[in-house]
């Protein structure tokens, strides 16, 4: 992902560019060239360049990141109130709480659909296999968060009996 440094760095390099095609465009009008007019549109263009990427070297895309957390395949969205995530059936309660608080971070958007005090709920479940040929979702546990307000807390909760319902992994195993 490309950071803000990098926005502002490259909006630099427009800068240049852009005060560059002002100046050939200057020379063009002097000497009547017949490109003058392109050299004006051009110059506009990396004028309007160079604005976007200093506003996007701002800080507007702000990633947050939590320790612990495993990665999470986005299974369910509804683009307003409910989302779904995936996750590995090899999962400890200290990974899944982080998982949760990094996918409420990752999936809270003010562009989401819902009305005046709206919350956002994401589900987190992995699927099992009880026997061979069947499986079956099982949900692990949810987070919520205001779609109103991004410093709200969030409330994490953990469905620790479908946790423990969770298989074994082996070095689990051979350390009991």
């Amino acid at each position: 992902m490309i950071t803000t440094a990098q926005f502002l760095q490259a909006a630099g390099w427009a800068g240049i560019a852009t005060l560059a095609f002002a100046a050939l465009a200057i020379i063009a009008f002097i000497f009547k060239w017949g490109i003058r007019f392109r050299l004006v549109g051009v110059t506009g263009f990396t004028g309007v360049l160079t604005g976007g990427l200093f506003a996007l070297g701002l800080g507007l895309f702000t990633h947050t990141t939590v320790p612990g957390a495993v990665r999470y395949s986005l299974i369910y969205d509804n683009g307003a109130t409910l989302a779904g995530i995936a996750l590995p059936p090899q999962i400890t309660e200290s990974e899944l709480e982080a998982t949760l608080r990094q996918a409420g971070a990752d999936l809270f958007s003010y562009g989401r659909l819902g009305s005046g005090d709206a919350k956002l709920t994401i589900r987190a479940r992995t699927i099992i296999h009880p026997e061979a040929g069947v499986s079956q979702p099982l949900y692990l546990g949810e987070v919520t968060r205001s779609l109103a307000n991004q410093d709200e807390q969030l409330r994490v909760e953990i469905y620790r009996d479908n946790l423990a319902r969770l298989p074994k992994s082996t070095t689990e195993q051979e350390n009991s």
